[in-house]
């Protein structure tokens, strides 16, 4: 994947409060299933912005960073996910979310963005994100200090 597209922290709590907004009223949910990792901190702030206290995790292993791998089930609620959120980062090929909508088919998928391989399976998402673009989320990534180009060129 050639192209990047970079979310900074201040951007991640925007596209949540956004994804939050599409989920009143609040009072419809048992609560929030976040999908480790990427889900957890989108998760995090869902739940503060619903004012949702029950929140678990779906934990699904199916990336290293930039490398997918074969999809391992490590941790699952029980049910069938009537009145539960189920929160993700991003939806790229579908393969996660196609495996928890086989577990959990009467839950609502959501996540911050969306590929186009992957949009269908979706019931809500604010981010459109280009099926070649690779994403950087803010906990993968550090600021750190950059010399100036004039002293590097001493």
């Amino acid at each position: 994947m050639a192209k990047k597209f970079i979310i900074t922290w201040d951007q991640m709590h925007s596209y949540c409060r956004e994804l939050a907004e599409k989920q009143m009223p609040a009072e419809q949910w048992k609560g929030i299933w976040a999908v480790s990792r990427g889900g957890l901190v989108p998760g995090a702030i869902l739940a503060r912005e619903l004012g949702i206290r029950h929140v678990d995790t779906v934990c699904i292993s199916s990336y290293d960073h930039d490398h997918q791998r074969d999809m391992t089930v490590v941790k699952a609620p029980e049910g069938d996910g009537e009145g539960y959120l189920i929160v993700e980062d991003l939806v790229d090929s579908g393969d996660t979310a196609r495996k928890l909508r086989e577990m959990y088919p009467k839950a609502k998928l959501i996540a911050v963005c969306a590929k186009p391989a992957g949009v269908e399976l979706l019931d809500d998402y604010v981010v459109d994100i280009a099926q070649e673009t690779w994403i950087e989320q803010p906990w993968d990534m550090s600021i750190q200090y950059v010399e100036p180009i004039n002293r590097k060129q001493k």
